[in-house]
């Protein structure tokens, strides 16, 4: 299957690269460091269970407020797996330099993708909020650390970070605002729109493989009604092929995923490469496997890690630095007194493009060097 992209595309490539973005302009609200009644702010962390993005999250929000000057500049050792949220909290627990915020070493939870688990560390929380009142602060990092914590059962301020879509999901009352005063939740409404339709011009697919898990939850990470709605657009089908994530372990998770790319890779001309706990780095080369096999582009929902490990296309590492200064941008601010939920939600991610030309040539996708030279980022090799 030999792809061509026309120079005609250079004009419209360039036009979604050029296109603004939305971030909080620094005279909207004070940013500037302070304390909180002459005590630094306790700093709390929930996620759903390890993922590849909370890490990088963590680690842009904290260069965030690096750069806003609420912590001293900082290196954050590399994570040998890059998914262990754990050990970046470990570490600005006992060497975030900063005489504003406290990371607390007692404040992080991981329901470690069990329904059981999260049941009874949303209690958990909710009760140390209420009653010991000893974190000031809380980080819910994804889908279901934000569910759980978007209610009126506490009003410790709250952001949820990495969210493919707080609407749909529950979390938020509109894209605009959450409807709770001490929650916030970053909205960008036609984020998989741009990349799908960027996609499709680029590739040119007749049929899409998507891999998902059937529940609220994994329809919400896979932006399953984006998808559908730009099929209906551009007029293609979508081929899906279900993965659990709830209630099974991670071996489960990956095996479930790589079964589902053997499967699609025979039935698509292109495969959306959707957030899903297992697209893990340390399996990619079975992942990406049967991509390669019968030459299928593919785009990284996720962004440009998995570019680096063999996904032909995605968004670049840009977006991730611009979101975590957003975020500490809202966290300087509600700290500065504003309340969460009078905070404007919208952020629309920067369009920046990363393509691994390695990949390209593997399945024989021609890409003119006048794209890639407008292109943010691109690999030549294969990582690992």
């Amino acid at each position: 299957m030999r792809k061509y992209i026309t120079v005609i595309l250079i004009t419209v490539f360039v036009g979604v690269l050029a296109t603004p973005f939305h971030s909080i302009a620094k005279n909207e609200a004070s940013t500037t460091p302070i304390l909180n009644n002459g005590k630094k702010w306790r700093i709390g962390y929930y996620e759903g269970g390890s993922y590849v993005n909370y890490p990088v999250n963590l680690r842009t929000v904290v260069d965030g407020l690096v750069e806003l000057g609420w912590i001293e500049p900082v290196k954050i050792p590399e994570v040998s797996d890059g998914s262990d949220s754990k050990l970046v909290w470990n570490y600005l627990v006992q060497n975030a330099p900063s005489d504003y915020l406290e990371f607390v070493a007692g404040a992080y939870w991981s329901a470690q993708w069990s329904e059981e688990k999260r049941t009874l560390i949303k209690e958990e929380i909710i009760q140390r909020l209420n009653n010991q009142k000893d974190i000031d602060f809380m980080i819910a990092m994804g889908t279901w650390p934000g569910q759980d914590l978007s209610n009126d059962r506490h009003n410790t301020p709250t952001i949820a970070v990495s969210v493919s879509d707080p609407v749909r999901s529950g979390m938020s009352a509109t894209a605009e605002n959450s409807g709770l005063d001490h929650f916030h939740a970053k909205c960008d409404p036609n984020r998989y729109i741009r990349q799908l339709r960027l996609f499709h011009r680029l590739a040119k697919f007749n049929k899409l493989g998507i891999v998902y898990e059937n529940t609220p939850e994994g329809r919400s990470y896979a932006a399953l009604d984006d998808i559908y709605n730009v099929a209906k657009e551009r007029n293609f089908s979508v081929i899906t092929c279900e993965a659990p994530i709830s209630q099974v372990g991670k071996d489960v998770m990956i095996k479930g995923v790589i079964q589902c790319h053997q499967k699609l890779a025979k039935q698509v001309d292109a495969v959306f490469v959707t957030v899903h706990p297992g697209v893990t780095k340390s399996h990619m080369k079975e992942l990406i496997a049967p991509f390669l096999e019968y030459k299928i582009p593919s785009w990284s929902q996720r962004g440009p890690e998995e570019v680096k490990a063999g996904i032909l296309f995605s968004i670049a590492r840009g977006g991730f630095k611009a979101v975590g200064l957003y975020h500490a941008e809202v966290m300087a601010r509600i700290f500065n007194g504003e309340k969460p939920g009078d905070i404007n939600q919208i952020f629309e991610d920067p369009r920046l493009i990363a393509v691994n030309k390695k990949v390209a040539g593997m399945i024989e996708f021609d890409i003119p060097e006048t794209i890639l030279q407008i292109t943010d980022e691109t690999y030549d090799t294969i990582e690992n």
